[in-house]
């Protein structure tokens, strides 16, 4: 029963991946942010919070993009075409609708195809990635 409950974990984690195409990390259809080696590092709340790998509060997406951490501050925004910004409104950098993950410079940065983009963008640009 365990094996069958891990696999089907597995199966529904889209990867990420650097720009050379390497994995590095996974982000489930439920919101469990994985690094290459399937460590958990958090969780992406379907209520918007955002939770490290001891369920303590990161911070929280809000439904209209806005990105903050744990005290509630701005730290920035998320907005509907993919476009990460920060609390100032400068571009940090983009999540494509294909997947492509771009830095404010427009240079490939990661791929997440089939990932939310704003699971993805809280990835890059503000939790999740050194």
């Amino acid at each position: 029963m365990i094996a069958i409950l891990a696999f089907a974990v597995c199966i529904s984690a889209q990867t990420i991946e650097d720009s050379s195409r390497r994995t590095i990390g996974y982000i489930s259809s439920s919101g469990t942010v994985e690094d290459s080696s399937r460590r958990t590092l958090g969780y992406i709340g379907s209520n918007g919070r955002i939770e490290d790998g001891s369920r303590r509060t990161l911070g929280y997406l809000n439904n209209n993009g806005t990105v903050e951490n744990s005290s509630r501050r701005t730290l920035g925004y998320i907005n509907s075409n993919g476009t990460a910004e920060n609390s100032s409104r400068n571009t940090l950098g983009y999540v494509n609708s294909n997947g492509t993950v771009e830095d404010s410079s427009r240079r490939t940065i990661g791929y997440a195809k089939n990932v939310d983009q704003r699971y993805t963008a809280l990835f890059f640009f503000f939790f999740f990635r050194n």
